[in-house]
């Protein structure tokens, strides 16, 4: 199974990081062709993996640190950069969508560093502690497991290779389990192939446990705090991701008495049908279309929101829409972003 790409939109903007990490590790690919020959110049070989890549003697020594960050920008051969960068491209970019460019760049490192440790420790156990580690796996396995926290419902199409060759769309929570699976699978059979399989099951459950702190704490800490009184100003939607027309979810009415307290006003993505407009925006805290209460003021044009998981009130601005009236007619929520469809009434 290869994945080509994902459903799940993007609302911040391009992953200038998850590109430029791409970059980086193809730049880097390129200067080992260079000065190895095409890898045929065995020397210059050993003197770079031992000087770059991650050897766990030396790191858990407190020697050649550097290697730890180093090491996850190598590769052994264009077959193992390529698969490696596929799966960055596909799975990296909604994480740095989510975290931000700044603290998505640090937690991939920090990923790439304890997956490295990890297989250090597993190495120096069985005596492979001289034998340098690189590639970038162990970085992007923590992608897959923060992208497992966060995305669970998304899919992944996949090609199948079997008899013959097959795309197919798999829920991420059916298709990482089942890598994550295959990884310790191939740990425990020892069937490594050069592969640090430790670097990726330790890579994967730091990003998993990390991501899963930093939807916890997001959720019942900081969104209790300064951040509440904030204006929220979604950039923009890519639509051909986002199945507006094909997926629906349910209805969910309320009258505007039932609303407490609205707090601050959002500016949404609008979609204009010809006898409904669709209203789009981010709500990290919202999983199904059951949390979300709605109700539009077609006298004040405004869509007032409630989310039952955070008890909080938003006021969205249409005042794009014409002197029509409109009812709330259908919510969905897919990853985190929540579609409120209005209705005109004739």
């Amino acid at each position: 199974m290869f994945p080509i790409h994902d459903d799940t939109p993007r609302v911040n903007g391009r992953p200038f990081v998850n590109y430029g990490l791409i970059g980086v590790n193809i730049i880097v690919f390129i200067y080992e062709i260079i000065i190895t020959g095409n890898f045929s110049n065995r020397m210059a070989v050993y003197e770079l993996y031992f000087n770059y890549g991650s050897v766990p003697d030396l790191v858990l020594s407190g020697q050649n640190l550097g290697s730890l960050f180093s090491s996850m920008f190598m590769h052994g051969s264009i077959a193992h950069l390529l698969g490696n960068m596929f799966f960055l491209y596909v799975f990296g970019d909604n994480l740095e969508d989510r975290f931000g460019h700044f603290r998505y760049l640090l937690l991939y490192l920090f990923w790439g560093v304890m997956a490295a440790l990890a297989h250090s420790i597993y190495a120096i156990s069985t005596g492979e502690g001289n034998v340098p580690a690189i590639g970038a796996s162990g970085a992007i396995s923590g992608v897959l497991g923060a992208y497992l926290i966060f995305f669970p419902h998304a899919k992944i199409h996949t090609i199948i290779f079997a008899f013959f060759i097959t795309t197919v769309r798999i829920p991420a929570i059916a298709y990482i389990p089942f890598w994550f699976i295959m990884q310790l699978i191939f740990a425990l059979i020892g069937q490594s192939g050069g592969v640090a399989y430790l670097a990726h099951i330790g890579g994967f459950i730091i990003g998993l446990v990390s991501a899963y702190g930093w939807k916890f704490f997001s959720t019942h800490l900081f969104d209790r705090g300064s951040y509440r009184n904030q204006d929220y100003r979604p950039r923009s939607i890519r639509t051909s991701k986002f199945p507006l027309n094909n997926h629906y979810v349910g209805n969910n009415r309320i009258d505007s008495s039932d609303v407490r307290n609205p707090k601050r006003i959002l500016r949404p993505e609008i979609i204009m049908g010809e006898n409904f407009v669709d209203v789009i925006y981010e709500d990290k805290n919202a999983s199904t279309f059951s949390q979300i209460q709605a109700n539009f003021n077609n006298e004040t044009r405004l869509l007032t929101i409630h989310n039952l998981v955070t008890n909080r009130t938003n006021t969205l601005s249409v005042s794009e829409l014409q002197d029509k009236r409109y009812v709330v007619s259908n919510i969905s929520v897919i990853n985190g972003i929540v579609r409120i469809r209005l209705a005109q009434v004739f």
